[in-house]
């Protein structure tokens, strides 16, 4: 066995079983006990395990890049043709467990540059700001924080350039709730980054994002995370990378038997190749309106455009509503629910909270009403904290559903 392959499978091993002591990593490897420690003093350099007396634990936030690049020899199509050979994974969940789901999440970091503003500038008009922040932010990196703090084990996979935001990237994931990460660097575009507007008057939004290194994601780099994958309960993909990288990921997980969740943001009409690896789909109103061909307008227009967008290939359309609440859309049957009152602040990531709080309920096994429900609670809380990355908990989820038992 290779140097790099025995200490990526003692990283694997760790990551399964929180630690490991020196002795037992000896025997599985058959090499030396000094060997080992070497290994894992190594590793401790890297900042990929913590080392202690005897042996070493595992450390969730991780920089994994320069260990994983897989074989220059292998590519996505032989990758499928050898899992194919295997059986597909099955998960053991059901609708009655409350068990901690497994979530892998490819996606983006940007910086976020806010501006909160009286009202939004008209065409050629210079307004002063009330004040400016500069955040992290990203719909991918949104969405895994959401998920983290809904009680989701979550592995967030995203890249940045080699500029003064990738460590600004990697200390914001590292002191998140977020399990596990892999952080890939470009070296040839810069981080990702957003200017938004954040108006006063309601707490809505006007955002333009420069995707960065989020669109330069190679097809090695998502072969390297199959091992994550193959022990997710759910996939979540959105579309600030690129296409490639989105579509080589779903057909990845489509073939281990991962459900796959994708959220068409920002919308491109590029997603109707691969729409049908996708098990479900949030589109907001906007999106599913473009999806459809449908102008989304009120519940009844939500039900028309759900059912052209089933008819595409997709097994559960989730419409996002804003005040109107969600609309589920499975086996021929509509669920509609509604908002819960919040007092907005700021709505920038309230998509995001929503779908990194529905892909935590479905990877713990609830069923796909509750699972709406209560991203509908996280996502009412969302919107009352300022930051798009400013996610609530899982126990004030719970607290507000308490205070609304008849939602």
């Amino acid at each position: 066995m290779f140097l790099e392959e025995r200490r990526e499978r003692i990283l694997t091993f760790l990551d399964k079983n929180e630690r490991a002591t020196v002795n037992q990593l000896a025997v599985m490897f058959s090499v030396s006990k000094e060997t080992i420690r070497y290994d894992l003093r190594v590793l401790a350099q890297k900042s990929l395990l913590l080392r202690c007396h005897g042996g070493a634990q595992v450390l969730r936030k991780t920089l994994q890049s320069d260990l994983i690049t897989p074989s220059s020899d292998m590519d996505i199509a032989s990758l499928l043709k050898k899992i194919d050979k295997k059986k597909k994974r099955t998960s053991l969940l059901n609708s009655n467990q409350t068990v901690q789901g497994n979530v892998c999440i490819l996606g983006s970091f940007n910086v976020d540059i806010v501006a909160k503003v009286e009202r939004f500038p008209k065409g050629g008009e210079s307004l002063m700001a009330i004040n400016s922040t500069l955040g992290p932010g990203g719909k991918g990196a949104n969405q895994a924080m959401a998920a983290s703090n809904a009680g989701a084990k979550v592995h967030f996979v995203c890249k940045t350039g080699k500029d003064q935001f990738s460590q600004f990237a990697y200390r914001h994931l590292s002191d998140s709730a977020i399990h596990s990460f892999t952080l890939y660097q470009s070296d040839e575009a810069n981080t990702g980054n957003a200017v938004i507007y954040v108006s006063q008057q309601d707490g809505e939004n006007m955002i333009a994002i420069y995707p960065g290194a989020n669109k330069t994601i190679t097809e090695s780099e998502i072969i390297a995370i199959s091992e994550q994958l193959k022990k997710s309960d759910v996939l979540l993909v959105q579309l600030e990378n690129n296409f490639d990288a989105t579509f080589n990921v779903m057909r990845l997980a489509n073939a281990l038997g991962v459900k796959i969740i994708l959220n068409p943001a920002p919308y491109s009409h590029e997603i109707l190749q691969f729409i049908e690896l996708a098990n479900i789909i949030t589109p907001n109103e906007t999106e599913a309106s473009l999806l459809s061909g449908i102008e989304v307008t009120d519940i009844a227009s939500a039900q028309q455009a759900a059912r052209e967008i089933a008819h595409k290939g997709v097994q559960t359309v989730i419409i996002t509503l804003g005040s109107n609440g969600a609309l589920l859309y499975e086996n021929n049957q509509f669920q509609h629910i509604p908002a819960l009152p919040a007092v907005a602040v700021d709505t920038t990531g309230a998509g995001d909270a929503f779908t990194g709080a529905l892909t935590a309920a479905i990877a713990s096994g609830q069923n796909l009403g509750w699972a709406v429900k209560y991203a509908t609670a996280f996502a009412s809380l969302a919107v009352e904290r300022e930051g798009a990355s400013n996610m609530p908990t899982h126990q004030q989820v719970l607290h507000r559903l308490s205070l609304n038992a008849d939602f």
